[in-house]
């Protein structure tokens, strides 16, 4: 096992954030009070994004009612929704003038419907204000709530994600209370919701002490649930209080999975050591059939 406390490889070496763009972002976030999952969960990544004017945000607080072993985010009692939040997040998106934004969400199991209806809102909020732009959303499972799920897909975001993060055989370590097939039916269903109008996508993590064969066979199930976008990258320990790394997976083997995962029918696949789900989406964008479907059915219930 590889202990934390040693040498990180060079290729996981990034630079620190700076930059004019970077600082106006970060001050337009501070001042409408948002969460970002770039520093919430010590993205790697969030220099060079935040340099390209580029940002994932964070619906519904700083504090998740899980505790994953790999996570960075802090568990705690959560604070009420804040009602005014989809309206501060479309409107940032707006200033940006993004053209692809990640919408994503501390796990909430204290509220009835996990927050379902406070990330449509924010879908709704962000297309009003800045039609030209790419919505994915990255929810929790809500428990495998259906209702719940519905109400996100209604909204129509371009993009359905939710992460596996890790093979089955050590989701129960990694994931606290998430259930591997839970997660997968939760894919499956979002793409049942809305056919022909979004496209499902997943991420896990490397490093955490998984096979090559379990690698495998995630892509298989993720694919048998029709998962056509996938993310791969390497696992990073926030602190000494998480999950230790067990693996750095060395970057020719990424760009190999890759090759397996486009060979398998995933049709997009960004994978790296720096890789995080939300890293680079810019460069994916749905097929034309799919937001012509979407324009057309928000268009005939008047939302367009």
């Amino acid at each position: 096992m590889i202990e934390d406390s040693a040498h990180k490889p060079s290729w996981l070496k990034v630079k620190l954030p700076k930059g004019k763009v970077f600082n106006n972002i970060r001050r337009m976030v501070e001042g409408n009070s948002l969460v970002t999952v770039c520093e919430e969960a010590m993205c790697p990544n969030r220099g060079e994004c935040w340099s390209s004017g580029t940002a994932t945000f964070m619906l519904c607080g700083e504090v998740c009612t899980r505790a994953c072993g790999f996570c960075a985010t802090r568990t705690a009692k959560p604070k009420p929704l804040d009602p005014e939040e989809p309206q501060k997040v479309a409107d940032t998106v707006a200033n940006m003038n993004l053209t692809h934004t990640v919408i994503t969400m501390v796990t909430r199991d204290d509220l009835k419907d996990g927050a379902a209806a406070h990330v449509a809102a924010t879908i709704r909020a962000v297309r009003k204000a800045s039609p030209q732009t790419v919505i994915e959303v990255l929810t929790s499972d809500f428990n495998g709530n259906t209702d719940a799920l519905a109400a996100v897909m209604d909204a129509r975001p371009h993009i359905f994600n939710h992460n596996l993060e890790t093979v089955e055989r050590l989701s129960p370590i990694v994931r606290f209370r998430a259930k591997y097939r839970l997660s997968l039916q939760v894919l499956q269903r979002a793409l049942q919701m809305a056919p022909g109008m979004v496209v499902t996508k997943s991420g896990i993590m490397l490093g955490l002490g998984e096979t090559r064969n379990e690698i495998l066979q995630t892509m298989d199930d993720l694919r048998e649930h029709g998962v056509t976008v996938l993310t791969m990258g390497q696992y990073l320990r926030p602190s000494p209080r998480h999950l230790p790394v067990i693996d750095y997976v060395r970057p020719e083997v990424f760009d190999e999975l890759r090759d397996i995962a486009l060979s398998k029918g995933f049709t997009h696949v960004a994978s790296g050591p720096l890789i995080r789900s939300s890293h680079h989406d810019a460069n994916f964008r749905p097929e034309e059939s799919i937001m012509q479907a979407i324009t057309a059915d928000l268009r005939a219930r008047g939302e367009l």
